[in-house]
């Protein structure tokens, strides 16, 4: 089988390893992961997303945090500190400054950031094949008022530095108009047998990959069916702030109202938490299949039951 999933960081993550999990050998993954969180930092450049999926599925993922390095020191960053150097709101490991370097070197030296993702996936082996959504620079921009008034922050000051704590008025996915997909994204949509998207944030993580030019009308158009799992649980996201940055785009923070927010035009099928079974049939009359199973991934055979669960809808709507 051969299945693809857009994901953002740390849902996204923790649903791949499920997925991974439930899947065999013989079975090919392809991530096509969120580069609109990028930020460059201290002259490097810095891709969370997808350096969370790397190390969630190579094993060096801090698993409390859902993000950076497992066994992390701090050293480099308390001596940016002494020196005065910021931003000290964003939290760089020792190991995490490693990753961060070798990607700015070959990226100074001209290679693609789909290129330079691949050899540092060599050294993680996460067991499927990991995509930014473009080679070029998106950034995702949140407009916000505050005490200084109206202005646009970059998306890891709004969500790190400021805790979402002021509404999102807007969000600008910077750079994503003129992007092109990365070289083997969208032949890996058109060659798909299933495409999913995990539960990851749906309007800066899916929504941002489905911005760049070309995306959203490959997945529409794909033969394969196109199964989402809801990061809305009871009126809430699992994780994160996602409700703030739905509220932006005038979208409910509910499972049903983020499956409408993607549209039968996009989604098959979709799968919603027990918890909003009564959501099942308001979808289902949109023109989108949906069932209502456990999605909290406690761990990682709950989490590759998600994933049987999405794959199980997916041969249901094919047939």
């Amino acid at each position: 089988m051969r299945i693809v999933a857009l994901a953002g960081g740390i849902g996204g993550a923790r649903f791949l390893r499920g997925l991974r999990e439930l899947t065999g050998p013989q079975d090919e993954i392809t991530v096509i992961g969120n580069t609109g969180d990028d930020i460059h930092l201290f002259g490097l450049k810095v891709c969370p997303d997808l350096d969370t999926v790397m190390y969630t599925l190579g094993g060096g993922i801090h698993e409390e945090q859902g993000w950076g390095r497992a066994d992390e020191t701090w050293s480099v960053k308390e001596e940016l500190k002494a020196y005065g150097v910021g931003p000290e709101w964003f939290g760089l490991g020792d190991r995490d400054f490693a990753t961060h370097i070798v990607r700015t070197q070959m990226l100074g030296a001209g290679y693609p950031l789909s290129a330079v993702t691949e050899a540092l996936c060599d050294r993680w082996q996460p067991g499927v094949r990991l995509l930014p959504m473009t080679d070029d620079r998106v950034e995702t921009h949140v407009k916000i008022t505050d005490e200084s008034g109206p202005r646009v922050v970059h998306f890891q000051e709004y969500w790190v530095k400021l805790h979402a704590a002021v509404a999102a008025e807007a969000i600008v996915p910077v750079g994503a108009e003129t992007a092109k997909p990365a070289p083997g994204v969208l032949e890996a949509i058109a060659a798909a047998d299933v495409i999913l998207l995990p539960p990851s944030n749906p309007v800066v993580s899916i929504g941002t990959i489905l911005a760049v030019p070309g995306i959203r009308q490959a997945v529409s158009d794909a033969a394969a069916p196109v199964v989402g799992l809801s990061p809305i649980i009871g009126g809430a996201p699992v994780r994160g702030m996602a409700d703030k940055v739905l509220a932006a785009v005038g979208v409910e923070a509910t499972a049903e109202a983020v499956a409408l927010h993607y549209g039968s035009g996009l989604l098959d099928g979709w799968l919603v938490d027990t918890a909003d079974a009564e959501a099942v049939a308001a979808v289902e009359a949109a023109g989108i299949s949906c069932r209502a199973i456990p999605l909290l991934m406690t761990d990682v055979p709950a989490t590759a039951e998600m994933a049987r669960a999405a794959l199980e809808l997916a041969e249901q709507v094919r047939s």
